[in-house]
C-alpha cells in the first residue's frame, strides 16, 4: 500500500509525519502548480469548484509516482465536499487507474465506519503506537500554525522584503527529504531559528486584515495565489480565520468530547445567519463580526467559484460590513482567475485602508 492525499497548504507535512511514524509508505503529492491545475481541469466536470479540480490533479500526479491508495477527509454537512470522493473515485476508475479512495467522515457521524476504515490503514498497530503518532502529528500542526503566525507579523516589518519567505521555501524543499515527525519537528526548529535572524523594523504599525471564507481556498497558497504573502509584501499584517488545527479541534476533538469552542463564533453570526449551512458559511459571518469587533482595518472574503455556502455568506456580509463600517474585499477564484487583476485589486484595497488609517490617526 502506497498512500497519498490531497495537497492542502501545510497539511501534507503533518499527514506525512503521521503516516511515516506508523511505518507506512507515503507518496507526497507535488506542490500544487499549473500542471496540477491543468490535469484536474482536463478530467473534472467544468462546473465543479476549484478544490475538486486541484484534488484530481494531486491524485493523478501521485498515482504516476506510485500511489495506489488515497486518503481524504469527508463531510456529512450540506456542502457537496462530502460527495467529492465518490465522484473522484469514478473519474479515476474511468481513466483506468487502479486506486482506492478511503474517505474518513467525522467519527461521531458513524463510529463503526470510521473504525473499519481506520483498521484498514492502521490495523496492525497498537493503540499506543497510533496515539503516540497522533500526538506528534498534532504537535506538528500547532507548530506550523505558530510558524504561519510568525510570518504574518514578520512580512510587513522585515527590512529586506522576502527574506522570511526564502527561509520558508528552504524548509519546504527539505520536508520531502526527511522521514517521520521527529525529523520534521527538527526542521521546524531550524526554521524558527532562521526566522530569529530576520531583521525587522519594530516601529512599523501595519494595517491588519482578517481573511474569511472557504477553508481549502484560504489554506492552499496556489489556489489563493499566495494571498498572505502578497498582503505581507504590501505591508499588511494578516490573520487567517481557519487553520488546520482549528479544523481538527472543531471537527474531531470537540465533537468526540462534547465540547464547543465555536460557540462564540456561532453567537457572533447569529444576528445575521442562525442556521448551519455547511462549507464554513456560518463561520465566515461569525469571524467577520469578530474581526470588526477587534477593530481590524478590513476583511477579505475568499472562496472558490460555485461554492454555494460561501455565496450565501457573500449575500450577508455587506450587511455586516455596513453595521460595523468595515471595508470588505471579495475574491472569487477559479482556473481562469487573472493574477494581474488579483494583484491590482489587492493593491487598491490596501491603499484604501492605509489612507483611511492615516486619516484616523491624524484626526
Amino acid at each position: 500500500m502506497r498512500i497519498t492525499f490531497p495537497h492542502m497548504g501545510e497539511t501534507y507535512i503533518a499527514a506525512k509525519g503521521f503516516l511515516e511514524d506508523l511505518g507506512l509508505e507515503v507518496v507526497v503529492p507535488p506542490p500544487c502548480d499549473k500542471e496540477t491545475l491543468n490535469i484536474g481541469t482536463r478530467y473534472s466536470p467544468a462546473e465543479i469548484c476549484l478544490p475538486f479540480k486541484i484534488n484530481i490533479g494531486n491524485y493523478i500526479q501521485s498515482i504516476e509516482n506510485g500511489a495506489d491508495t488515497i486518503l481524504i477527509t469527508g463531510s456529512c454537512g450540506p456542502c457537496r465536499f462530502g460527495l467529492f470522493w465518490m465522484a473522484q473515485q469514478e473519474i479515476l476508475n474511468n481513466l483506468g487507474y487502479d486506486v482506492e479512495i478511503i474517505a474518513f467522515d467525522p467519527p461521531q457521524e458513524n463510529v463503526r465506519d470510521f473504525l473499519q476504515k481506520s483498521k484498514k490503514i492502521l490495523g496492525y498497530h497498537t493503540p499506543y503506537q497510533i496515539a503516540k503518532a497522533a500526538k506528534n502529528t498534532y504537535r506538528i500542526v500547532r507548530e506550523m500554525e505558530a510558524i504561519s503566525n510568525r510570518l504574518y507579523k514578520i512580512r510587513p516589518r522585515e527590512i529586506e522584503v522576502g527574506s522570511a519567505d526564502r527561509y520558508y521555501k528552504n524548509f519546504e524543499s527539505e520536508i520531502y527529504h526527511v522521514r517521520g515527525s521527529k525529523a520534521i519537528l527538527g526542521l521546524i526548529d531550524t526554521l524558527n531559528n532562521d526566522l530569529d535572524h530576520v531583521d525587522m523594523d519594530l516601529s512599523i504599525k501595519p494595517i491588519k486584515i482578517g481573511i474569511v471564507g472557504e477553508i481549502y481556498t484560504m489554506i492552499e497558497p496556489f489556489i489563493n495565489l499566495n494571498l498572505e504573502r502578497k498582503l505581507g509584501q504590501l505591508g499588511v499584517e494578516v490573520h487567517r480565520s481557519m487553520t488546520v488545527g482549528h479544523w481538527v479541534e472543531t471537527t474531531v476533538m470537540e465533537k468526540l468530547f462534547k465540547m464547543n469552542k465555536e460557540k462564540n463564533i456561532q453567537e457572533a453570526a447569529e444576528p445575521y445567519l442562525k442556521t448551519f449551512i455547511g462549507g464554513h458559511g456560518q463561520e465566515c459571518i461569525g469571524h467577520a463580526v469578530q474581526y470588526a469587533e477587534k477593530l481590524y482595518d478590513g476583511v477579505i472574503h475568499l472562496y472558490p467559484f460555485t461554492c454555494m455556502p460561501q455565496i450565501v455568506a457573500k449575500s450577508i456580509l455587506p450587511t455586516v460590513i455596513k453595521d460595523y463600517d468595515m471595508p470588505l474585499l471579495t475574491l472569487v477564484v477559479d482556473e481562469m482567475t487573472s493574477e494581474v487583476n488579483y494583484q491590482t485589486r489587492l493593491e487598491a484595497f490596501t491603499d484604501l485602508l492605509k489612507m483611511k488609517d492615516t486619516k484616523m490617526r491624524i484626526g
